[in-house]
């Protein structure tokens, strides 16, 4: 086996692994989901792999878990935290990977209560209603930074120590003539 698909191989059990936490017992909204679509976004590159791996993970974990009302707004969300860590992620440190997931955490707020206040019947298509979604999901929101932070940490943090442990993972550097 070559070292890019050694490489591949364990950025996508990382993945894989990321999804089957998902199916552990967890608080509400306590997920490896964003941070899931970070790393894909920022290890697999801008190629329909990055989208197409955590958006299947999330997938097949919904198999197991059922579908769901929203469900929609959850894979959008996630397809747009992949394009974040593209963008913010071609350089890896704490400081980029920790604002990265906060920013993850934030859209991912915003654009599942916007769907849950638009489609969902419970709330009153209105301003009021709308303020009154967000108002009620300010608890899970929490929830979400601290598991987005969490597992960030576990997914970049361990990606990087296996680096460090094996070193036939580690990117090629382009050579320069």
């Amino acid at each position: 086996m070559t070292a890019n698909h050694s490489r591949l191989l364990a950025l996508l059990s990382a993945i894989l692994g990321a999804a089957v936490l998902r199916l552990v017992p967890h608080p509400p909204n306590f997920t490896p989901i964003g941070a899931m679509a970070l790393f894909s976004g920022a290890y697999l590159g801008r190629r329909a792999f990055a989208f197409a791996t955590p958006l299947s993970a999330l997938l097949l974990s919904d198999l197991v878990l059922g579908f769901y009302h929203g469900q929609a707004t959850v894979y959008f969300s996630v397809a747009l935290i992949v394009m974040i860590g593209m963008a913010a992620l071609t350089r890896v440190s704490a400081l980029r990977v920790g604002a990265a997931a906060i920013a993850s955490s934030v859209l991912f707020f915003v654009i599942t209560n916007f769907g849950m206040w638009m489609f969902s019947g419970i709330y009153p298509r209105s301003l009021a209603g709308l303020q009154a979604c967000y108002v009620a999901a300010i608890p899970f929101f929490q929830n979400t930074i601290a598991g987005d932070l969490f597992y960030a940490t576990l997914l970049f943090g361990g990606f990087k120590i296996l680096e460090l442990l094996v070193p036939r993972l580690r990117a090629r550097e382009p050579q320069t003539a």
